[in-house]
């Protein structure tokens, strides 16, 4: 889908994290949680199909994998802990499940995780998404960038 990325409404005012986070967890835009926000797995799309919401500046880089990780691991140690404690299973049976149960886990949280951290950057208006970022990389009014210069 063609797109004109000076025509974004760059929604004005305001930005709840909250409610951004939890839209951007259900993998949708987080400006009206209406239109998709991944074409592919973890591919954001450049701009929501339903409010024209631009969402290809997000830099989410390594940080969704590392909460992805915290979250697995602290669930699947748990797993492991109770199962040890609680029941006499045999190694064969733990090796069965452990491993498949991390695979599962990770690979379903990766793409809500990805949606969460660009619906806080968004909503924090960082990397492009209307904040004074803009101003220091060039995009602002030339006031702003020469008083940024003198500081």
């Amino acid at each position: 889908m063609p797109y004109d990325i000076t025509t974004s409404r760059m929604s004005p005012g305001p930005r709840e994290a909250w409610p951004a986070i939890r839209r951007g967890f259900g993998c949708t835009c987080p400006a009206c949680g209406k239109g998709r926000m991944f074409g592919r797995y973890l591919k954001v799309n450049p701009v929501c199909e339903a409010c024209g919401e631009e969402m290809f500046h997000e830099e989410a880089h390594d940080f969704p994998p590392y909460i992805t990780i915290s979250i697995v691991a602290h669930v699947v140690l748990l797993g492991v802990v109770l199962a040890e404690q609680h029941g006499n299973w045999p190694m064969w049976l733990h090796m069965a499940i452990w491993p498949v149960l991390t695979i599962i886990l990770a690979l379903a949280l990766m793409q809500p995780v990805k949606g969460a951290v660009v619906g806080y950057q968004w909503a924090r208006r960082m990397h492009g998404f209307g904040g004074d970022d803009e101003v220091i990389l060039g995009k602002g009014e030339p006031q702003a960038r020469s008083r940024d210069r003198t500081m």
